[in-house]
């Protein structure tokens, strides 16, 4: 057995990227067990909780690697003993949560963790970068630059997602077409740019084959699309679906993802088909198991002829009350929400100025105010 037993390695992880990665599993090669504080201070734009749940998932194949998130604001200042004693407190408090094994090797990849090694007693190691691995500050400064050193977790966690719903016949799909070809056409990471189709139209032609089938069979007439008897049961499972090919997307795509619908719209969709039998709050339909949406965009009804591409049964009334519906669903749900208007080219327009403005936000971070920066 190793004669290191407890490794210790403290950082932001702002965000965590492929060096952090390298660096927990060199040391949990090397050590009995090893933990990883996650330090946040105050208006940092990624969550503490986050950055915890991203190294975790990264993780879990090291079972002798712990995380645990800690906040910490005392200011940062290598100089000072006072400083070092407040910032050390909080770590030490953090391990204490999950064990009370004394650290015996700090790892670290900044010449400073020589001092923090010896404030905790314990051999310091000295950890290299992985060639073409950034800086916290590096990827912090560039995302799209470092996306590719970011892991599956914490990709799916920063991607931009662009939900786009509304009634039948309103150009949902178009529209959605429209803009992943327009940030693929930038290149580089965001010719990646994932798009997700609309799993309930696939769960619909194969519930509509397999009544068809099983009508012929018996000798019966086929069904029209009219008639096939929708449950509870069926939107469940277009839901969940739904959200396990986004999160799919998520997981390898650039740093933005267009949705055309998602499990929230499904709920939208089983009113229309259940009616008063419908249900509200579903689970797959609100967080934890929807996943963070940035903006939804709804195309409206008005202006837009009705096309029947054989798996649409509505009318323009139903048109019109579908799109309010989605808009207070939405609004009583929280999310953000922009409604598409006018002709398919100041829809796409109006989308494609919504989630520039909001990539700006999302692709640039708060800067560190303080605390340790050697695993930034």
């Amino acid at each position: 057995m190793t004669e290191r037993r407890h490794g210790l390695l403290i950082g932001k992880f702002y965000p965590p990227h492929a060096g952090h990665h390298a660096t927990i599993r060199h040391a949990a090669a090397q050590c009995v067990r090893v933990t990883v504080v996650v330090m946040a201070s105050a208006g940092e734009s990624i969550p503490l909780s986050d950055r915890v749940d991203w190294l975790r998932l990264e993780h879990a194949g090291q079972a002798n690697a712990h995380v645990v998130g800690v906040p910490c604001d005392a200011p940062l200042d290598f100089g000072d003993e006072h400083v070092w004693a407040a910032q050390v407190a909080v770590m030490r408090a953090a391990i204490r949560t999950l064990t009370d094994e004394p650290v015996d090797v700090v790892y670290s990849a900044e010449d400073y963790g020589q001092e923090l090694a010896r404030w905790f007693d314990a051999t310091f190691s000295p950890v290299r970068r992985p060639l073409g691995s950034p800086s916290g500050t590096a990827a912090r400064r560039d995302l799209a630059a470092a996306w590719h050193t970011l892991a599956p977790g914490t990709r799916a966690g920063l991607t931009t997602r662009a939900v786009v719903v509304g009634a039948e016949s309103t150009g949902t799909t178009t529209v959605s077409r429209r803009l992943t070809e327009h940030y693929r056409q930038r290149g580089g990471v965001w010719a990646a740019t994932g798009w997700v189709s609309e799993y309930g139209r696939d769960f619909s032609e194969c519930k509509w084959h397999v009544a068809t089938r099983s009508a012929r069979a018996g000798g019966q007439r086929e069904p029209t699309l009219a008639e096939l008897v929708w449950t509870r049961e069926d939107f469940d499972a277009v839901a969940r679906e739904q959200t396990r090919r986004e999160e799919r997307a998520a997981r390898s795509g650039s740093p933005m993802l267009i949705c055309d619908t998602d499990a929230f719209a499904t709920a939208v969709w089983e009113r229309r088909y259940l009616a008063e039998h419908a249900r509200t709050g579903q689970e797959w339909s609100i967080a934890p198991q929807l996943p963070r949406r940035d903006v939804y965009l709804l195309t409206d009804h008005e202006n837009v002829p009705w096309h029947d591409d054989g798996l649409r049964e509505g009318d323009l009334t139903t048109r019109a009350a579908m799109t309010r519906w989605f808009a207070d669903a939405l609004t009583s749900g929280g999310h953000s929400w922009v409604l598409l208007t006018g002709t398919l080219e100041h829809r796409v327009r109006l989308a494609v100025r919504t989630i520039d403005q909001l990539l700006q936000h999302r692709m640039r971070f708060a800067p560190p105010l303080t605390g340790p920066g050697f695993q930034g």
